[in-house]
Order: C-alpha cells, then structure tokens, then sequence
C-alpha cells in the first residue's frame, strides 16, 4: 500500500475519534444540568402578605397666622454720580475719593481752582456796597421832597415828584445785588467737591490737574447706611397680609436663613406691575446690621392675618404632582389636592381638607411613592415632623 494512502486514512479516523468524544462530552454536559436545574415549588397560602409600611405624620387643625415670603435685591436708596458745579482745574484729590473708600457725609473729595470765583464774589461784595449807596441816596431824595412838599402846604401830585419810583429801584437793585453775591459765594463754596451723604467710593472718573466743567461726572457714590426693597406679591398672597400695610414691619433673612433684623414698610399696593402681575411692596432699611450689603439677595418675611381651619405639614409630603397622601382610620390611602394657602420655612399651610374626619386629626404620608394608589391598605408609622 503507498505511503500516502495510510496517511489519509490514519487522519480520517483521528477526525471521528474527535468528532465522536466531543459528542460524549457534550451528552455528560447535558445530563449534569439536566441533575443541577433549580426547581421551583409553588405553595398556596392563604395569608395575605404584609401592608405596606408608610410614615405618617399626625397634625391637627388649628388657627394659622400667615407667613409670606419672597426673595428680593437689596439696593442703596442713594447711589449717585457726583458732579462738578462749576468748571476749572482740579487741584487736589482727596483719600475720599479714591475708589473703594468708605467716607462719611462731609468728607472731602476735590479741590477746584477757586481764584476766579473769589473775584466774582469781590465783584458781588461790591455790586451790592454800590446798590446800597444807591438806595441810600434814594432814601434821602424820597425824604427831602416829602419836607419840600410840606413847607410849601401843597400835595404832591404824583410818586414821581416824591422820588418813589427811584427809591423801589434802588431797593430791587439791592436785592438783586444779595442774590448774585448769595450765588457767587455758592460757586465758592462748590470748588470744595464733598460726600452728600455717607457710603462707598465705587468710581472714580476725575484726576488731579484735570480741567472739568460744570456737570462732568467726578465720582460715583453709594449709599451704605440706608437701603431700600421692591418685593413683589401675586394677588392670592397680598390678601393674606393686614391692611394697610404701609408702617408696618418685615423680617429679613439672609439666604443661610440667619436674620439680618426687620425693614420698614414705607408703601405699598395701588397697581399692577405691566408685565408681572403683581403687587408692588417698597420698604426701607436704615441703620442695617453687621453683614447687609447693597446688592445682596435676601428673604423677605411678611406676617399676615390669623387663618382658621388650616393643616400645617412638611414640604415634602407633597408630590410633584401637587397631591398629598391621607391615611384615615381604616389604615387606607385617600389622594386630595390641596388648598395651598401659603409657604414658610420648610412647610406648608393648606386649608382643611374638605373630608370627614371625626376627630380633627390627621394622619399625612411624610414621603409619598409613586406608587401609592387610592384605597391601597397600608401600615401607618407615625414619626416626627
């Protein structure tokens, strides 16, 4: 037989000696999982599984004093751009008016060359010696006709022959005189720029040796002692508060929640924001406690009116959806949409659930799941609000 013959059949016959071990291999497989499979025994029972555990929190009606609070900026009720009054070069730049300085009303902020304003109120000192000579003379003349006219026994036929009309003349030129002599000592005294009221240096927009006009900017000046508020209320919560509102009191919180002390309410009401809707409330802050800043966002807390009937709970025992889950006396889940009267610190107040309750409490799901349904049994756990 040629070699290559026995070749060819010596490796057929290994193929189906492979072939035929990987099907006993794959048989034994079969079998131990066929021994190994888990089973699974099903046994009827007649007791019913367990309710569901859920946290309940047990609240009472009661008589509720409303609470309303919003969020608003705080801002200086004076935040000016000082101006120069009068033109002229600036000679001097104080501390004060460097930016970031806090200065207190008074301070002084520019010097302005003041040479041709002390020539206009020596001119004005002048003017008016001069109007008061004039008026002087006219006194004399006055009183010199009226002697005439009475030596002679006649009455004089008009003012003019007694000089009354040079006499109110002079007057009105010496009254004209105070006035310019009143203005040029103002202009004097606006060479020597000052802080109107205290606060911060936030800009500065002059230099020293710079020529100004009158009315060109010089600084900008924010106000660090009093402050204002503008909140705004939806309709629903301004008929919560007591009327009238204006000298009344508000609370401040920072947004920590820690209190920065009260504003006064100075006006409120009368007309709708055009575009918000909304109520308009202005208060003022004046003498603020250590930590307000103006531009600083913090809460605003109005008391309002004594409400009766109310339930008070957490936040959360409301769904997104709006809804709060009830448990009555049959351990049963009741779904009701509540009455939100208003929102404060962490709770909300509702008005009582239009449902029968026999004793005046009730029992509130803390934390409501999704897949709460109306009727389901449940086992109640009360906890702490």
């Amino acid at each position: 037989m040629p070699k290559k013959s026995l070749e060819t059949k010596t490796t057929a016959a290994r193929r189906w000696v492979f072939i035929v071990f990987a099907v006993v291999v794959l048989a034994a497989v079969l079998v131990v999982l066929s021994e190994i499979e888990d089973t699974v025994d099903v046994a009827r029972s007649d007791v019913p599984s367990p309710a569901q555990m859920v946290s309940v929190v047990a609240v009472e009606q009661a008589k509720t004093a409303a609470r309303i609070s919003v969020f608003a900026e705080l801002r200086p009720q004076w935040n000016a751009e000082i101006r120069a009054a009068v033109s002229g070069r600036i000679l001097t730049v104080h501390e004060g008016a460097l930016a970031g300085t806090r200065v207190a009303a008074g301070t002084p902020l520019f010097e302005i060359e003041r040479s041709q304003y002390e020539t206009a109120v020596a001119a004005a000192e002048m003017a008016l010696e001069e109007a008061l000579l004039a008026r002087l003379r006219a006194q004399n003349n006055v009183i010199v006709a009226r002697k005439q006219f009475q030596r002679d026994g006649t009455k004089p036929p008009n003012d003019l022959a007694l000089r009354l009309p040079d006499l109110r003349i002079a007057e009105r030129s010496v009254a004209s005189a105070h006035a310019q002599l009143t203005a040029a000592r103002q202009q004097l005294a606006d060479t020597s720029v000052t802080a109107p009221f205290s606060g911060f240096v936030t800009q500065r927009s002059a230099s020293l040796g710079q020529t100004v006009s009158a009315s060109e900017a010089l600084l900008t000046l924010s106000d660090d002692n009093q402050f204002e508020l503008m909140v705004e209320l939806s309709q629903e919560d301004w008929a919560l508060l007591e009327h009238p509102i204006a000298g009344g009191q508000a609370e401040l919180f920072h947004r920590d929640g820690h209190p920065l002390g009260t504003a006064h309410i100075r006006q409120g009401g009368g007309f709708l924001d055009p575009l918000t809707r909304q109520i308009r409330i202005y208060l003022e802050v004046t003498n603020p406690t250590q930590g307000v800043l103006g531009g600083d966002f913090m809460r605003v807390t109005f008391k309002g009116r004594e409400l009766a009937n109310t339930l008070t709970l957490p936040e959360s025992t409301m769904t997104r959806a709006g809804h709060i889950w009830l448990v009555d006396g049959l351990d049963q889940l009741l779904r009701h949409s509540p009455n939100v009267l208003f929102r404060s610190d962490g709770k909300i107040t509702i008005a009582l659930p239009d449902l029968a309750s026999s004793s005046g409490n009730w029992r509130v799901a803390k934390t409501p799941l999704a897949s709460f349904l109306p009727g389901q049994s449940v086992t109640p756990k009360p906890v702490e609000e």
